[in-house]
């Protein structure tokens, strides 16, 4: 039995959903997002969503979470936003954006420019002293995490030194090196 699928998801003011023979369209202040569906339905009722599986069997269920979590996710973006924050943890890492275009020094020989989609609003902060931060927010979860995991990639956290671009909040394992 699918706890988080049996759930309603509140519909906040200002948020219209709209199901369509396997679509579902998420409109809000911030934008509009669809998905299509299967193997469940999708109800509207009053300000809030039901997702209903046909019978118990188990892509009925994986999918009946499944999309009660994707309808969340996209009345919460087009409502609040998401965002995450990088941190570049290294001597000479350096980050900038000229609007959507992101430049990345992290020690390689040549610096890495990177496209950012145009729904992703990109900002870099930098402090003296502190560790220079790329923060991407946008109405879409899953561009923002696709973008988010694309920037980490260029230098993922080493495990002994803990260089390299990392998610804010984010617990490394670290190793103890080599001993004397």
């Amino acid at each position: 039995m699918s706890r988080i699928g049996n759930n309603p998801v509140a519909i906040p003011a200002g948020v219209t959903v709209k199901v369509n023979d396997g679509v579902i369209i998420v409109e809000g202040k911030l934008g509009k997002l669809t998905q299509e569906f299967s193997d469940v339905s999708v109800k509207v009722e009053g300000d809030e969503v039901f997702v209903t599986r046909p019978s118990d069997a188990k892509d009925h269920k994986a999918k009946h979470g499944l999309y009660r979590s994707l309808v969340f996710n996209m009345i919460a973006g087009v409502s609040e936003g998401w965002t995450k924050e990088l941190e570049l943890v290294g001597v000479g890492y350096r980050a900038s954006n000229q609007g959507q275009v992101l430049d990345l020094a992290l020690g390689y020989s040549h610096n890495i420019v990177l496209d950012i989609a145009p729904e992703v609003k990109v900002e870099t902060i930098s402090e003296k002293g502190k560790n220079p931060i790329v923060k991407l927010t946008s109405f879409d979860k899953q561009l923002v995490g696709q973008v988010a995991a694309k920037v980490r990639s260029f230098r993922k956290p080493e495990p002994y030194k803990g260089k390299g671009v990392k998610f804010v909040g984010e617990q490394l394992r670290r190793k103890a090196g080599k001993s004397a």
